[in-house]
């Protein structure tokens, strides 16, 4: 098993952050896969939750998770378990894991330091053209009064523009910038857009760790929807709080 890590989130002592792969001792179609919904074997999916989550130093009792559904719908979570149907998740309670399941798609993680509050964001094409990251770090600040200069910000690892071909009437949807045209074929940069919206919504670019690791190309570490089809795995980026004050 390996656990990608944060060098931003590594900073802070009380966050708690790991993005799971698809390397382990399983083998295909799923390899290592945290996701119930894919058609993998309900007990390897369990023995793999029970893995990774202890090696962040959480059990199933701490992970909050979410259908998701390619919204910009957010939610307010306080326990663990199912909260619905959403694209975001926000909590300022310690010792809740929020669960963000990918394997392509733009996921995004939020850590306010001053509030002590975080996200856990998933921007697919049709989430990113709903804007699920502005709506969700306007909760943050309508909410919980975040100051965009406080968030620290993580953008995981998801499908490289060179990878995402997409059809024409893209170009009607999105900023022809974030759009290549290369043999009359089209490709998207999903992450990009929602790097740009972070940047745009004041966090500074410091406070901001932008993976390029690309899922369709890394086939040993990353699932990947586009490159395998249905038989894939998942992917869990988590991200947790410590108790405070020793709790």
């Amino acid at each position: 098993m390996i656990i990608l890590k944060s060098a931003i989130f590594n900073k802070y002592s009380n966050v708690i952050f790991g993005f799971s792969t698809k390397a382990g001792e399983n083998g295909a179609p799923y390899y290592f896969n945290v996701s119930s919904s894919v058609g993998d074997d309900p007990e390897n999916v369990n023995a793999n939750r029970k893995k990774y989550y202890e090696g962040l130093g959480l059990t199933n009792d701490n992970i909050c998770y979410q259908k998701q559904i390619h919204s910009a719908v957010v939610t307010y979570v306080d326990k663990p378990g199912h909260c619905g149907e959403s694209d975001a998740m926000i909590t300022n309670k310690p010792n809740l894991g929020l669960a963000i399941s990918t394997a392509d798609c733009t996921p995004v993680f939020v850590y306010d330091k001053i509030k002590k509050v975080i996200a856990g964001i998933h921007s697919g094409w049709k989430g990113t053209q709903l804007n699920i990251i502005t709506a969700a770090l306007k909760e943050l600040k309508d909410k919980f009064n975040s100051n965009p200069e406080d968030l620290i910000v993580y953008i995981g690892p998801s499908i490289s523009q060179d990878k995402y071909e997409v059809g024409k009437e893209f170009m009607d949807i999105f900023d022809s910038k974030f759009i290549k045209k290369i043999n009359k074929k089209f490709y998207l940069n999903v992450s990009g857009i929602n790097y740009k919206r972070v940047l745009d919504f004041g966090i500074p670019k410091d406070n901001v760790q932008y993976s390029t690791l690309c899922s369709y190309d890394m086939k040993n570490l990353l699932h990947s929807y586009r490159r395998d089809g249905i038989k894939s795995g998942r992917s869990f980026g988590i991200i947790a709080m410590k108790g405070f004050y020793g709790k």
